[in-house]
């Protein structure tokens, strides 16, 4: 069962997501938080495997309840969920800690990969998050630098990128490329070193800044 926290300001947004998750078998909702400081207080009692937590909120944003946590080493696997397609604040909860990007409008199965692949220590973006992504990157947000190795990424690599991206976790990444998932952790592996990315949220962004996904 994969433990979930729900953090928003607005309570019909936390009670339809609850009702929501409510339908899927493996996923419980343990706990919500009604803005930042109450995350920050509750998230590290609950200890949930994923932390869904939406931007803007009074008190205490998304990206300060990321950054303190993550300060604290409290900080679970977070799915941020936002209304607003901000692609410069995509990037500062990137930065402080975020594994995933969602718009609130997401659908419930998207939002389901997207928990169950933060909790198997994926990522997940939307592509119209990525969109937004890139578009502040062409605004100047360059927060990683440029390598030239990635440059040498292979046809397989780039594919597993995608995946990657999509959240997708290596096993299911592995059936949909009729891959053996040792196969799949050989390319990660591979994706990592040449991107100079110590986990697959920075490759991820990698990829984004540097036009792979493209």
């Amino acid at each position: 069962m994969i433990r979930v926290v729900i953090t928003d300001d607005q309570t019909l947004v936390r009670q339809g997501i609850r009702g929501m998750l409510e339908l899927l078998p493996d996923i419980e909702v343990v706990g919500e938080a009604t803005d930042g400081e109450e995350a920050v207080e509750r998230v590290p009692e609950l200890a949930p495997d994923v932390l869904l937590l939406d931007i803007r909120m009074p008190r205490m944003d998304g990206v300060a309840v990321l950054k303190t946590l993550g300060e604290a080493g409290a900080l679970p696997p977070t799915l941020v969920l936002t209304t607003f397609d901000d692609g410069d604040a995509a990037f500062r909860a990137i930065k402080a800690g975020a594994k995933g990007l969602m718009l609130k409008d997401v659908s419930l199965e998207d939002l389901a990969r997207a928990i169950r692949a933060l909790a198997n220590s994926g990522t997940a973006f939307q592509p119209a998050m990525t969109e937004s992504l890139m578009a502040a990157i062409r605004r100047g947000h360059t927060p990683f630098s440029d390598n030239p190795a990635a440059e040498t990424l292979t046809s397989r690599e780039r594919e597993v990128l995608h995946l990657i991206c999509a959240g997708y976790s290596n096993k299911e990444i592995a059936d949909l490329l009729a891959l053996a998932e040792g196969t799949v952790k050989n390319h990660v592996s591979n994706l990592l070193l040449k991107l100079d990315a110590r986990d697959r949220t920075r490759a991820a962004l990698k990829a984004l800044q540097q036009g792979h996904l493209g």
